[in-house]
């Protein structure tokens, strides 16, 4: 059981693209008050049981339990845009 472990993934309503996974059993017991505020007031997506070798859309299965070992949560950023937003800027 050691290689799986149990989280709760939960959405920000601050910006699209955003998640943290915590334990589902110790949920935001370690995350630092300052992210909290930066994320905002958490929307929860789903439960999910990590295991290594199993894929996630967005983040690496390997770095996610690891960090939520080590930290008590991940924190998943929104994809990096590879368009110049200068470009953007200028087209709109």
């Amino acid at each position: 059981m050691q290689d799986m472990l149990l989280c709760s993934i939960y959405k920000s309503p601050k910006k699209e693209g955003m998640y943290l996974y915590v334990p589902r059993k110790e949920l935001f017991a370690k995350v630092p008050e300052a992210l909290m505020d930066a994320f905002g007031r958490p929307a929860h997506v789903m439960d999910m049981l990590l295991q290594p070798g199993k894929k996630l859309a967005n983040a690496d299965i390997d770095k996610v339990m690891a960090e939520v070992r080590e930290k008590g949560f991940y924190l998943q950023m929104p994809p990096v845009s590879d368009e110049n937003l200068l470009d953007r800027h200028r087209r709109s």
